[in-house]
């Protein structure tokens, strides 16, 4: 019996890149998913993280099913948390400029949120992980030249971490791999645990 399809349901190159280092064997599918119907509820910042990734996963599993593909569906979810408020991704350059002087000189919490399900079964578990992170002080000016690299397009937080931000980050405190909206250990106990499947090798 061969083993299912892995999907990546997200478009995120980082999340890509993550199972690409990690030398998995993976398609993208990218979902469909509203977000805006869950966003207007008011949800706290861990349970949007995970009903977003969970709706994300539904929506390509249905798309899977109806093309008889048997396949494990893997969503992801991140959201910045600052002082009780949610910082999503930046609409413009002056957007972003707002959400990295709130974050300048601060410390935020990143919330990546996992949804794994599996074609033609019920079941669907998420997960959730928590990063500690602390900028340096940087001028105004500096925060103009960061944004003129265009790393905060897409982004939550406005930044990226694995690239030219990592020269303002002071102090990272929890799962690098969650840092970049993908924390790989929830997702290889999930699969291992709840799916028979392990990302180190074959099924088990």
């Amino acid at each position: 019996m061969e083993n299912p399809k892995i999907i990546l349901a997200s478009g995120s190159r980082d999340r890509a890149k993550s199972f690409e280092r990690a030398q998995l064997d993976f398609e993208i599918f990218i979902s469909d998913f509203s977000e805006d119907k869950l966003k207007s509820k008011e949800l706290p910042p861990i349970e949007l993280a995970k009903e977003l990734a969970k709706g994300k996963a539904l929506d390509v599993k249905k798309k899977m099913e109806i093309k008889g593909i048997d396949a494990i569906i893997i969503a992801a979810d991140t959201l910045v948390e600052f002082k009780g408020h949610i910082i999503g991704k930046a609409n413009d350059e002056n957007h972003a400029l707002k959400i990295l002087k709130k974050l300048n000189n601060n410390t935020h919490n990143l919330i990546s949120a996992i949804a794994v399900t599996r074609t033609f079964e019920d079941k669907i578990i998420s997960d959730y992980d928590i990063t500690i992170i602390s900028f340096l002080n940087l001028s105004t000016d500096e925060i103009k030249l960061y944004i003129n690299t265009g790393e905060w397009k897409g982004r939550t937080g406005a930044y990226s971490i694995r690239n030219k931000a990592s020269l303002f980050i002071d102090k990272i405190e929890g799962s690098p791999s969650n840092v970049i909206g993908l924390p790989m250990h929830k997702l290889f106990l999930i699969l291992k645990n709840e799916f028979n499947y392990n990302l180190l090798g074959q099924k088990i």
